[in-house]
């Protein structure tokens, strides 16, 4: 599995749009991609337009497609205009399953 962080500091007063385009239409797009897990967008409380989101693959080339399709360029287009700077981070997980027959 693939997870994906990306942090974002938002424009002040633009938090709002920022929110709506990543609820109405990123998130919505996003989840028809083949090979979405989930994604989860997180506000931070002690800095006033931080956000963090949190994005899940089956795999590096689910993650790559999405961020290759149109939707995605399209919609990294509209959301810049809410957007100061964005910083990404990329990890990559495998399940391991631990439990044990007593």
């Amino acid at each position: 599995m693939i997870e994906r962080h990306v942090t974002f500091n938002v424009i002040p007063g633009k938090e709002r749009d920022f929110e709506t385009l990543f609820k109405n239409e990123y998130s919505v797009a996003m989840s028809k991609q083949p090979g979405f897990v989930s994604v989860t967008l997180l506000k931070e409380h002690e800095k006033e337009a931080v956000y963090k989101m949190a994005i899940r693959f089956q795999s590096l080339e689910t993650a790559a497609a999405w961020r290759d399709s149109g939707d995605h360029k399209s919609l990294s287009l509209r959301s810049r205009r809410s957007i100061k700077r964005a910083r990404f981070r990329f990890m990559r997980w495998s399940h391991r399953n631990r439990r044990q027959r007593v």
